[in-house]
């Protein structure tokens, strides 16, 4: 058994008997879900127009062991995948798959301290939610942790990358620190620094996919690069009359190449998404070199996955009813200009989701 698949064992195990000991255990669980529906339409040069329609659904429960520990489980669709959960219609009507997608253990040590075990939702913060290292359906494994006070706070996680039988394991280290400055009236600035790095990237094949989606590898499809990156980023959250205001922008550099190292977000999000009429409104502009993060594992749909590709991320959402959205996403992106083989690549999105809890 790998170890990955013995820490998820150990997860279920330790969390069932203790729940069984509470007479109110149906008290404890709390249910939740998701299903979104999505029409995509995709152009670049040279390549045929795509259009396709898609789903995702998504289903977990919390169950409370202590009051101080909690054991989270979901499953969802697009089970092989780590970085998306959808499914495209037209498989001939198949079975789609349905795997597990989160299953950890939450501890609430303190009011300040927690720590995170298991297949669990990114610890990282990543500013403005841009996908710029990580895309936001990336569900990391291993063990993390997060502090935070009024003013300061500390996110770290060691996980799991890949398990290898004749070859050293992959793991990745990550860890942020940074501020909270309130800055009167209803500002507050988030500010911090990080260090992420990969343990034995260079000469081992591209991870997950059999492409590398940008990063540079040799003849043998292996990479040629280690990967180890520090990254700054802020939040300045305030407010424009009633509608909430965040400016954003995240940076990082891997210092383990001399050139195409670099990758950075910039957005703005306008308004929220709450509760039935709410509206928002984004803008993000990214530029993410070719081996500048492991390109694996940032956003699936900028640029069509991967790095090399720069452009905008336009989002519009408006809630129908408290737990009803309808929402789009238009991407301008430019792609392939290291290999120098750059063209355009646009991306529509246009969504209803329905969720429960």
């Amino acid at each position: 058994m790998t170890s990955r698949r013995y820490l998820l064992a150990c997860l279920v195990l330790f969390s069932l008997p203790a729940m069984a000991e509470e007479t109110n255990w149906a008290d404890r669980i709390a249910f939740n879900g998701d299903i979104r529906l999505r029409y995509e339409s995709i152009e670049q040069d040279a390549v045929p127009d795509r259009d396709r329609s898609r789903y995702r659904v998504r289903l977990g429960l919390k169950a409370q062991v202590y009051d101080d520990i909690r054991f989270v489980l979901s499953l969802a669709t697009g089970a092989d995948n780590p970085v998306s959960r959808n499914v495209t219609f037209g498989d001939s009507f198949g079975v789609d798959d349905f795997g597990l997608e989160l299953a950890y253990v939450d501890w609430q040590v303190n009011d300040n301290w927690q720590l995170f075990a298991g297949k669990m939702k990114n610890p990282m913060l990543r500013a403005g939610g841009a996908p710029l290292v990580y895309d936001g359906d990336l569900n990391p494994e291993g063990v993390g942790t997060r502090f935070s006070n009024d003013r300061f706070f500390v996110n770290a996680g060691a996980f799991f990358v890949e398990e290898r039988s004749t070859a050293d394991d992959t793991h990745l280290l990550h860890a942020q620190a940074g501020v909270r400055l309130a800055l009167g009236g209803a500002s507050e600035l988030t500010a911090g620094a990080g260090y992420f790095t990969y343990t034995n990237t260079m000469g081992n094949r591209p991870f997950h996919f059999s492409s590398a989606r940008g990063n540079s590898v040799d003849g043998n499809n292996r990479y040629i690069y280690d990967y180890a990156n520090s990254e700054f980023f802020a939040e300045l959250d305030t407010r424009v009359g009633q509608w909430p205001l965040q400016v954003y922008a995240h940076y990082t550099v891997n210092h383990e190449v001399v050139r195409e190292d670099t990758a950075y977000a910039v957005g703005v999000t306008l308004g929220s998404n709450k509760k039935q009429g709410d509206t928002r409104f984004s803008w993000t502009y990214q530029d993410v070199e070719a081996d500048s993060v492991i390109a694996a594992f940032n956003d699936s749909d900028f640029g069509g996955g991967g790095t090399d590709s720069d452009g905008h991320i336009l989002k519009g959402s408006y809630m129908l009813r408290d737990r009803i959205s309808l929402g789009g996403t238009l991407m301008l992106n430019k792609v392939d200009g290291f290999s120098a083989n750059e063209r355009d690549y646009q991306r529509l999105q246009l969504d209803i989701e329905f969720k429960f809890q």
